[in-house]
């Protein structure tokens, strides 16, 4: 067996994650906290949070948007839930208007949004890489505002017209992971890749928890159409603020330290490349890139199935009132919110303070992440009617669905942070696929709207779960690949 030569070996160790060396003197480390890096992530988190919200708001409206006598089919077996929710104290607002929409229909209203939002992912991921991220995802945020204040006229119009904002929505949307994903390439020290991104990411689940509810409570005592208006005229704001607060790289920063910058800099020299082109033909080849499409495309089966379905669940099953499916409907992501934030922190601490390699962490965060959810999931189909457990085992099941986010979910950054916005789109490209089949899926699963229906639905997405989270402890890395360093060269001070 060959030795390798002392260069080669010092740029083998170069290119793993941990690269805060003594040889390099300008990365003495800089706090976190009053960052600049750390503003970035906060003004981040708000935008995924208005993102999430501008997402899963019609999961709620829906509900109350389409006529009694054409809603779902009641539970008809004789496992029926029992109503057991409280009479409101105020009355329930019914000015909205509401339309014949079928449960197909509701479907392909639901799916919609993802048949836009799968086309601009990995465009989103090169656009931000060769252009900057700021705009690109600035401007997809703000897209997905606008057609959402536009969403009650096109309801009124008919379900193709709103199916067709929907998509456009989705268009605007689907730039945005790619874009942050690329921003943080440039902007996260190695090891603090975790605490940054889950920071950042969790706005999406605050998003969703906040949302649900909020969207509930609009609906009962107000209508509908206000929950479109309320969260897209916040993100046209949020737009305003996101363009005049951030930078794309440190380096054009007005505001960063001297010390912060070089910090960042140097703690990245090393896991960059320098060239233009993108190694397309080698990133397809990679297994490591595989691993994750698998464990991404296996998690979003069961995220997007709940996300979209769970406010139906609520209501059809286990017979919550809309005011109260809003707030229960939230509690699983809430946990999960806590989860990414919680799990973020503990991820960097291992790899930094207890030496424990970056693909061990992403490893076993992602078993966790999509076992454990697998397990409640399916022993949720066995409780029937006993409510207080299903939701326990919902929240759980979600909750721990959280540790994938310092998981697979940014392992894009580990293998290659270069074109790490593109690996992302090409993940999310696989990713988004379960939400546009996972909602029509479940739709046909449960026709008669039965508790055996639903039991189905959870069995597929936990079968999933399983399999993505084996396949990603087979196949992934944590080492940025070589078709990722073509062209670079160390910065030594």
């Amino acid at each position: 067996m060959q030795t390798p030569k002392p260069e080669e070996a010092k740029e083998e160790e170069d290119r793993t994650p941990l690269l805060l060396s003594d040889s390099q003197p300008s990365s003495k480390e800089v706090p976190l906290w009053c960052s600049a890096r750390l503003s970035l992530a906060i003004w981040a988190f708000f935008g995924f949070f208005l993102l999430y919200a501008l997402r899963v708001n019609l999961s709620v409206a829906l509900v109350d948007m389409i006529e009694l006598n054409t809603s779902l089919n009641k539970n008809i077996t004789s496992n029926v839930c029992p109503e057991h929710s409280s009479t409101p104290v105020a009355p329930r607002n019914t000015t909205g208007k509401s339309y014949p929409w079928g449960a197909d229909m509701q479907g392909w209203i639901l799916g919609s949004f993802f048949y836009g939002y799968i086309i601009t992912q990995v465009p989103g991921g090169y656009l931000a890489r060769r252009f900057g991220a700021k705009l690109l995802l600035g401007f997809g945020i703000l897209g997905t505002a606008v057609f959402t204040l536009f969403t009650p006229l096109a309801a009124d119009l008919g379900a193709g017209f709103l199916i067709a904002v929907r998509v456009l929505e989705g268009l605007g949307e689907g730039v945005t992971f790619p874009a942050m994903h690329a921003m943080w390439s440039n902007w996260a020290p190695p090891l603090e890749r975790s605490k940054l991104l889950s920071i950042s990411y969790a706005g999406a689940q605050l998003g969703t928890v906040v949302s649900l509810p909020l969207s509930g409570v609009i609906c009962f005592y107000v209508d509908w159409s206000y929950v479109f208006y309320i969260f897209g005229t916040l993100g046209v704001l949020w737009f305003l603020f996101w363009i005049c607060m951030v930078s794309n790289t440190p380096e054009t920063h007005k505001t960063i330290s001297l010390a912060e910058k070089e910090y960042i800099l140097s703690s990245l020299s090393q896991q960059l490349s320098t060239q233009k082109s993108v190694p397309w033909k080698a990133m397809l080849k990679s297994v490591p890139l595989w691993a994750i499409v698998v464990a991404h495309f296996s998690y979003n089966w069961t995220f997007y199935t709940l996300l979209t379905l769970l406010p139906t669940y609520m209501k059809e099953i286990l017979r919550f009132d809309v005011q109260e499916n809003g707030f229960l409907s939230a509690l699983p992501y809430f946990g999960c919110w806590v989860c990414i934030i919680v799990c973020g922190q503990f991820a960097d601490y291992l790899r930094e303070k207890k030496n424990m390699s970056t693909v061990c962490v992403r490893k076993t965060f992602t078993a966790i992440g999509m076992i454990g959810p697998a397990v409640f999931l399916m022993a949720a189909g066995f409780i029937g009617c006993n409510y207080e457990v299903a939701v326990v085992f919902l929240t759980i099941s979600t909750t721990l669905g959280g540790f994938s986010t310092s998981g697979y979910s940014i392992n894009h950054l580990d293998i290659a942070p270069s074109y790490a916005g593109i690996l992302l789109g090409i993940t999310n490209t696989f990713g988004t696929i379960p939400g546009m089949v996972g909602p029509l899926v479940a739709k046909a699963l449960t026709h008669s709207n039965t508790i055996e229906e639903w039991r189905n639905v959870f069995y597929i997405a936990s079968a999933l779960n399983l399999f993505g989270a084996i396949f990603f402890a087979l196949f992934s890395s944590g080492e940025v690949q070589n078709w990722a360093l073509n062209g670079y060269h160390i910065h030594r001070n």
